[in-house]
């Protein structure tokens, strides 16, 4: 049997990690981002045993640690430098984030186009693909928690609270308030870019993919959201490593 690829995707919280099998993606760990270390990633690599590394980062400074201590012959970063699955039509294709572009190659894998992956991270992103497999640009807004977290930090008498479904929409308490206004005020938030963006497109299917850590609670009992997946972006990054050994 071949050896599984280690798939690392660092973002500006947390760390996933995932192993991967042809098309088959499983779960590995999880870490907060501050916390991974050339140590870690050595656990990781002797439990595992993995053929190759793939990494989707966003955070510079680990990017750096991973290429300072591991060798680059079983490694590789995704960037639109690759060789990529999806064609790209965005004017500085250098800064999109590489966890984007994962997300796209997934969503053009394994979903019908045109699509829009919403991904709820520190920041909640949109990236559009179309039926031609383009990617196509997207929008940025600022994450869940950032503007929960804002409101406690500006403010003398709001608490910091815990993300959670609210049980009506008339507030009996100032915490019952902050989450409604989170909750269903960001669910106007999705509602109102996806109309734009379907309005751009000028088409009426669209698939909507979730995924991050708020994927769940904000988009699972959203109509206009046809699934959530939680592993898109390490699907990415084996689909990704999939077509690089499909070149001649």
């Amino acid at each position: 049997m071949k050896k599984p690829n280690l798939l690392i995707d660092i973002s500006n919280s947390w760390t996933k990690v995932g192993l991967g099998q042809g098309s088959t993606v499983r779960k590995a760990a999880t870490v907060e981002t501050p916390h991974l270390s050339a140590a870690l990633l050595r656990k990781w690599i002797n439990t595992h045993q993995p053929g190759h590394i793939i990494v989707a980062s966003v955070v510079p400074a680990k990017t750096v640690m991973i290429r300072s201590n591991f060798p680059a012959e079983h490694l590789s970063f995704l960037s639109n430098s690759l060789k990529l699955p999806i064609r790209i039509r965005y004017p500085k294709p250098e800064t999109i984030g590489a966890d984007r572009l994962a997300n796209s190659v997934a969503a053009a894998e394994l979903y019908l186009l045109p699509a829009v992956v919403i991904d709820f991270g520190t920041a909640v992103t949109f990236d559009i693909i179309s039926t031609r497999r383009e990617y196509l640009g997207g929008v940025i807004a600022p994450g869940l928690n950032a503007m929960t977290d804002y409101l406690h930090e500006k403010t003398a008498l709001l608490p910091r609270i815990k993300l959670r479904r609210p049980r009506r929409s008339i507030a009996k308490s100032t915490v019952e308030a902050m989450q409604v206004g989170a909750i269903t005020g960001y669910r106007g938030l999705i509602r109102e870019i996806l109309l734009s963006i379907r309005k751009e497109l000028k088409t009426r299917k669209l698939t909507v993919i979730a995924t991050g850590g708020h994927a769940a609670l904000i988009a699972r009992t959203m109509p206009e959201v046809s699934c959530v997946n939680p592993l898109l972006t390490l699907q990415g990054l084996q689909f990704t490593r999939l077509y690089q050994l499909s070149l001649p």
